[in-house]
């Protein structure tokens, strides 16, 4: 007997997600990208042509228009039959930059995010500085006023994903105006313009993003490049860091399930004494936590989901649902590594590199700490914030 199907509906793009798996082996290639960190441009033109890119967005901004329930059960999917949060992360990159989407121009959108919806350019976001990780409100980057239709950028972002990789980046930045225009603005920068310095770091895991830093050393952009209006660029991002909070935790709960699933199959193989392991209850027993409260995680994120799609506030909700499934999923990966035995421990079998790219999820998208915070302040409204 097998254990019974997560608490999750069928995926409506699930055929589109199984036929790619196989044919472009992605379980394979997972490995493959994290022993030689690249972006994997052909396959993410490859999830574009199949209808797997931005299934959250409306129709109109180049997406599926899928409800986001209906996207995380995608994810989830990807997460699962590829073993592995790479896959599920590519189909994410127009979520991920959908700021441009609602509040971009119309050239904007046009020359960039319909071109990212279609895998033929990738966007990078940028908002960390080396001085403010999880504290948007400290960012230091300036964008100088230069003459009447112009800025001149000046600071340095850190932990960018696809810092030497993205075509254009949405860069964070703030414009020393008066008091009433004094919050962030955002801007999409081309990566090629002179001034930029891009540099890449060694990661513990997600290799194949290629983080790091980019410097801007006084580079001149046009007006035309800012995203929305002066100063109102944090408005814009953390209302969609709910929807993706909620949607990471189904990709970590998904890599999660596959690993359990490959341990149970193992523990119940292999054999102790003439007896298989799974008899013993110091075995047996973390699995079994393992799967009910990866199903109750799951159950978690879906119904902050479906309530997201009904237009509810979930801001606490969805931090705790991501943060909750972060520690399932990193218990259940640990588990995995320990009832393989050393085999488990090296790179022979995948567990060890799902474990190190899950554990971004506590830091990426807002840290640990800055979702509890979040839903302290569910709790008690006057605590202070730390976004």
């Amino acid at each position: 007997m097998s254990l019974p199907d997560p608490p999750l509906p069928a995926a409506r793009m699930g055929p589109e997600i199984d036929s790619l798996c196989e044919e472009l082996d992605l379980a394979t290639l997972a490995a493959e990208l994290d022993r030689k960190p690249r972006f994997p441009r052909e396959e993410f033109r490859r999830l574009a042509e199949r209808g797997l890119l931005g299934l959250s967005l409306p129709t109109r901004d180049g997406g599926r228009g899928l409800s986001a329930a209906e996207t995380g059960a995608a994810l989830y999917r990807m997460a699962y039959r590829s073993g592995a949060t790479a896959f599920a992360k590519l189909m994410l990159q127009p979520e991920f930059s959908s700021v441009l989407a609602s509040h971009g121009s119309e050239a904007l959108r046009s020359d960039y995010f319909a071109p990212l919806c279609r895998g033929e350019l990738l966007i990078g976001n940028q908002l960390t500085e080396p001085t403010a990780g999880s504290g948007l409100r400290e960012l230091a980057m300036e964008a100088r006023p230069d003459g009447p239709n112009g800025y001149r950028l000046r600071g340095t972002k850190s932990q960018a994903a696809f810092a030497a990789d993205a075509e254009a980046a949405i860069v964070y930045a703030r414009v020393p105006r008066e008091p009433r225009t004094s919050g962030l603005s955002a801007f999409l920068v081309p990566q090629d313009r002179a001034g930029i310095e891009r540099r890449v770091v060694d990661d513990l895991g997600e290799r194949w993003m290629r983080r790091g830093s980019v410097r801007y050393d006084n580079v001149p952009i046009d007006a035309a490049l800012r995203i929305g209006e002066e100063g109102k660029a944090l408005e814009y991002v953390l209302p969609e860091l709910t929807r993706e909070r909620g949607l990471l935790a189904l990709i970590y709960l998904g890599v999660a399930r596959r690993s359990l699933e490959e341990t149970r199959a193992h523990v119940g193989a292999r054999r102790v004494s003439g007896h298989p392991l799974s008899d013993r209850q110091a075995v047996a027993f973390p699995l079994v936590e393992d799967w009910v409260d990866g199903d109750a995680a799951t159950l978690y994120a879906r119904r902050v989901l479906e309530r997201y799609d009904a237009r509810e506030p979930v801001e606490a909700e969805a931090a705790m649902a991501k943060s909750l499934s972060v520690r399932v999923a990193l218990r259940t990966l640990d588990h995995a590594v320990q009832f393989h035995g050393g085999r488990g421990y090296s790179n022979e079998l995948p567990f060890e590199r799902r474990w190190r790219d899950v554990r971004s999820g506590d830091l990426a998208h807002g840290s640990g700490e800055v979702l509890h915070a979040t839903a302290q302040r569910a709790l008690w409204p006057r605590a202070p914030a730390l976004e």
